[in-house]
């Protein structure tokens, strides 16, 4: 399984160990993913999704996960984000705006 966040593409980034001596050696710094279930309310589901720490802290931020993929761009979602957001886009298509504006 691919070390890489659902909602922002976030990966694996490499780097060195730099010794007190300078020598250097391979090393890998991973995102701090999660297993979360975010609920969608436009979907009526929870929908579950291995997101890092700092997207899950914009998702809250922007006030949950519909919200948070309507705000975004495109180019900046991963492909199983851009997949919610077109389910998301279609549904809240599908609901009235509002039952009192007749």
């Amino acid at each position: 399984m691919a070390r890489r966040c659902d909602l922002t593409g976030k990966k694996a980034q490499f780097g060195h160990n730099v010794a007190h001596s300078n020598l250097k050696t391979n090393r890998r710094f991973s995102p701090n993913l999660q297993k979360v279930s975010l609920q969608s309310d436009a979907l009526g589901r929870l929908v579950r999704l291995r997101i890092s720490t700092r997207a899950l802290r914009s998702v809250q931020h922007n006030g949950g996960l519909d919200r948070y993929l309507m705000k975004m761009a495109d180019a900046k979602l991963a492909e199983p984000a851009l997949r919610i957001k077109r389910l998301v886009r279609k549904a809240l298509a599908g609901t009235p705006k509002s039952a009192s504006s007749n």
